[in-house]
């Protein structure tokens, strides 16, 4: 896992400006959400192209959260990644792999491929929420329809886990604070392809855009 902690001068500089050090100081379970994203096997299992390793190690602490949440009677999202299929083309990333990479990356990233499978370690539940993205934000115009969903669900909250921190975990939290949401990111909760994006992310984040708490810290706050 990530060996990350908030700087105290970064503290400092959050609670001058909103007189707090952290934004979210409870999360109301009906309002809050716990966004999981791409928790799935091209990220995550040994000899996968994109494999993050320290998103094994986060595991335990992702359950943690949701099985808190759960029983406060909040909600669990599992965002699952979809490579572009047929006219959904994205030429803008694709030019940026080799033609090699981006096939393994389209086809390791299809349903019924084992890549697209979420980790087995995780525990999801029949209630949880799943929501295919097809974007590195799940709140891309077109991405998914997680927005409409939350919404619907009266969520206003939302604690973003998953891999990679600095990639598709940054992305989806910045659009949801530029959409309304109180978003925090989970320090110990996230895995990157090293800890100085990990923490370059974090850092970025909580003085811009949002909250960043360790597992702990916001199970303490889910009542």
């Amino acid at each position: 896992m990530h060996p990350y902690r908030l700087a105290e001068d970064l503290k400092m500089r959050v609670a001058a400006r909103q007189g707090r050090q952290h934004t979210i100081e409870r999360a109301e379970p009906a309002r809050t959400a716990l966004v999981v994203v791409d928790m799935q096997n091209y990220y995550m299992a040994p000899g996968q192209q994109s494999e993050t390793p320290e998103a094994r190690a986060i595991v335990p602490n992702i359950n943690r959260l949701a099985a808190a949440l759960r029983e406060a009677g909040g909600t669990v999202v599992w965002i699952e990644n979809l490579g572009p299929l047929g006219e959904d083309v994205w030429p803008s990333y694709a030019e940026r792999c080799t033609p090699e990479r981006w096939e393994n990356r389209t086809r390791s990233l299809t349903p019924g491929d084992t890549g697209y499978a979420l980790w087995p370690d995780l525990d999801i539940r029949a209630d949880d929420m799943r929501v295919v993205k097809k974007r590195f934000s799940a709140f891309t115009e077109g991405a998914s329809d997680l927005d409409a969903r939350l919404r619907q669900a009266g969520i206003d909250t939302l604690l973003v886990t998953g891999v990679a921190t600095n990639v598709c975990c940054e992305s989806t939290a910045r659009d949801a604070m530029m959409l309304g949401f109180r978003v925090a990111m989970v320090s110990d909760g996230c895995a990157g392809f090293s800890d100085a994006q990990h923490a370059a992310t974090l850092d970025n984040f909580y003085l811009f855009f949002g909250d960043v708490q360790t597992t702990e810290e916001l199970c303490g706050l889910i009542r």
